[in-house]
Order: C-alpha cells, then sequence, then structure tokens
C-alpha cells in the first residue's frame, strides 16, 4: 500500500463528506459504481442505434445481446489502452484508421455481405 505524504492531513470533524454515506471511500466506491453502470447502458443504446438504422430494432438488439467474450475483451483492453496514455491513444487511433482504410480497400460489395453475414450469424447466436 502506498505511504501517505507527511504534508497531507485529515479534514477537520467539522467538515462535511460530500455523498450519501458519512464514509468518503464508500460514497467512493457508490459513484464509480454509478457511472460504471451508466456507460454500460450508454454503450448499449449507442451500439444498437448504430445498427438499426441497418438491420432493424430486433435484429440489431440480438447482434448486440449477442456479443462474444473475446470481442467484449477486445473492446475493453483497446479502450484501457487508449485512456492511459497518449502513446496508447494514438496506438489505437492509428490502428483504427488502419483498418478503416483496409476495409474502404476491400471491394465494397464483398465487405458489405461478410460483414453482414458475420453481424446476422451473431444475432443468431452463432
Amino acid at each position: 500500500m502506498a505511504k501517505r505524504a507527511k504534508n497531507l492531513k485529515t479534514p477537520d470533524k467539522s467538515e462535511e463528506v460530500a455523498g450519501p454515506s458519512t464514509d468518503p471511500a464508500t460514497n467512493l466506491l457508490l459513484a464509480d459504481m454509478v457511472m460504471r453502470a451508466g456507460s454500460y447502458v450508454v454503450r448499449d443504446v449507442v451500439e444498437r442505434t448504430m445498427l438499426r438504422g441497418r438491420y432493424g430494432k430486433n435484429t440489431a438488439r440480438e447482434i448486440v445481446a449477442n456479443k462474444t467474450l473475446g470481442q467484449t475483451a477486445v473492446s475493453f483492453v483497446l479502450a484501457k489502452v487508449a485512456t492511459r496514455s497518449l502513446p496508447g491513444a494514438l496506438l489505437v487511433g492509428g490502428g483504427s484508421v488502419v483498418k478503416i482504410l483496409f476495409d474502404r480497400s476491400q471491394k465494397r460489395r464483398a465487405a458489405k455481405r461478410q460483414g453482414d453475414q458475420q453481424l446476422l450469424d451473431q444475432a443468431d447466436g452463432e
């Protein structure tokens, strides 16, 4: 455990702790839980919205619901790398640009068919 700096002091007893609990560690834990839960909800809504125009509401919901553990892990790792440092953000951003350029270089119809087939298989739970 990290040692506390000597120049830090605990707040006076008269100072109020912001949040529902009188324990600041509990309030920090609650805030973290609320922010993470909110980010999961927002992510699901954004993913479904992006897919809904092409695949319809129910199929988009199934595609998002049937993501594999591998897909989730890759997304998590890439997000962590991108948010930890500027070099990480550049690496992930650069990789994304390369993937987009590669996708665009493929024959459009073949790329659309392949992507459609992957997502429809995912919606079916295969």
